[in-house]
């Protein structure tokens, strides 16, 4: 079977698909991409592509991702009317839609099935935007939501089938493209990313924590509102005054990877250090870390604070999970799909840092009797995301595409 992965960033949530299809000898696994993509050593045959120039500056603003999207879709037709000259013609295209690339798939490769990842559809009210109120929305800005559906109203169009890794991801989207989608998790590397009674991590300062100390994580690929950080923040500074051998490891950067910036030249840090008062010495900023010290790191925590808004879920989640974390997360849609309140993890307030606090305590107050809550979490990710799972649910989509 010929197999073409398109997504920008390429492996993104096709590693372990890519990497799967790719071990079969009598696959063929070509991948399209960009040039900064880092790529998967089992893929041998990359084709990269770029768009012919960035949206112009005098596009209305509410058109600048549609017509990104519409340069993306271009310089990958051109690319696909190269493939298909030298005489490659996929069985089957698996793409991330989100930036446009797929758009014109279906006219290069009429017959060929194309399956989109369908990560999102936005929305003015009931999701992500709107829903806290120290970010209210303009009529400009609900306008804007609504036209940068566009894209995705294309791209849910042009695809032969759909996953989403959620249920709550798949409901977001319009009620008659629904049936198009299947709900499939790429996964979770369960089997390396397992709990680790005798883990160690060194901090910056070279202490090393153990799973004997009193070890609060926030994980994020930035630290940002859309991930509750401006909420941790006011946690932390209640921890730290209530749990004076508590120690507060921190990981993210300072971007922001969705909703707004603030203006140029601040960082959400900045800013809410200057609106709380912490503990320095016991609060650890790391910035962004290699994938086996964040393993390590899950290793030792107490407590794993998860907070969204209603949004796509985060892997870190369901992996701090699948290490055996003790995770209190934010009483939200996506993670209240996963979590159930006082049997795999704790469920807080997104707005009350109190009850994040409280929820730390707890952890602190009953090591012994939460241990079950760490136990059943794991054994969530390894009965419902683990990687063998999410493969063959998609084998088995893959398969019914072809056939």
């Amino acid at each position: 079977m010929k197999t073409l992965f398109i997504h920008q960033n390429f492996p993104g949530q096709f590693r372990h698909l890519a990497a799967h299809l790719a071990r079969d000898l009598d696959s063929q696994v070509v991948s399209l991409c960009q040039p900064q993509a880092p790529g998967h050593p089992l893929i041998k045959q990359r084709v990269s592509y770029e768009p012919s120039r960035k949206p112009s500056p005098h596009t209305h603003h509410y058109l600048h991702s549609l017509e990104s999207g519409v340069l993306n879709g271009q310089a990958v037709a051109k690319v696909l009317l190269e493939l298909k000259k030298q005489g490659f013609v996929p069985d089957i295209v698996i793409a991330h839609p989100g930036w446009g690339e797929a758009l014109y798939v279906k006219d290069i490769f009429p017959a060929t099935p194309l399956l989109s990842l369908f990560e999102f559809y936005y929305h003015a009210e009931g999701a992500d935007t709107g829903f806290d109120p120290e970010f209210p929305l303009s009529l400009d800005d609900r306008l804007r939501i609504r036209t940068r559906n566009a894209l995705h109203l294309l791209n849910l169009e042009a695809c032969d089938a759909g996953v989403s890794p959620t249920q709550w991801q798949k409901a977001v989207h319009p009620a008659e493209f629904r049936e198009k989608i299947s709900v499939v998790h790429e996964g979770i590397d369960t089997d390396g990313m397992v709990p680790n009674p005798q883990q160690t991590f060194a901090l910056p300062s070279g202490r090393v924590l153990s799973r004997a100390d009193e070890v609060v994580i926030y994980v994020s690929r930035n630290l940002e509102p859309y991930r509750g950080f401006h909420k941790f923040m006011h946690a932390v500074q209640e921890i730290c005054r209530r749990r004076p051998n508590a120690q507060i490891v921190i990981v993210g950067g300072d971007g922001v990877s969705y909703g707004r910036a603030l203006p140029e030249g601040q960082t959400y840090r900045e800013k809410l250090l200057q609106e709380v008062e912490i503990d320095p010495k016991r609060v650890h900023f790391l910035g962004k870390i290699p994938y086996a010290d964040y393993r390590s790191l899950l290793q030792v925590s107490s407590a794993h604070v998860y907070l969204t808004v209603p949004f796509v879920l985060s892997w870190s989640m369901l992996e701090a999970m699948s290490a055996g974390c003790l995770v209190v997360g934010s009483k939200t849609a996506p993670v209240e799909e996963v979590i159930s309140h006082g049997e795999n993890g704790l469920l807080v307030d997104f707005f009350s840092p109190v009850e994040v606090a409280d929820a730390v305590d707890a952890v602190f107050a009953h090591p012994d009797r939460l241990q079950t809550l760490r136990d059943n979490a794991r054994q969530t990710v390894v009965e419902r995301y683990a990687v063998k799972r999410g493969l063959a649910q998609y084998l088995a989509l893959i398969d019914r595409l072809v056939k």
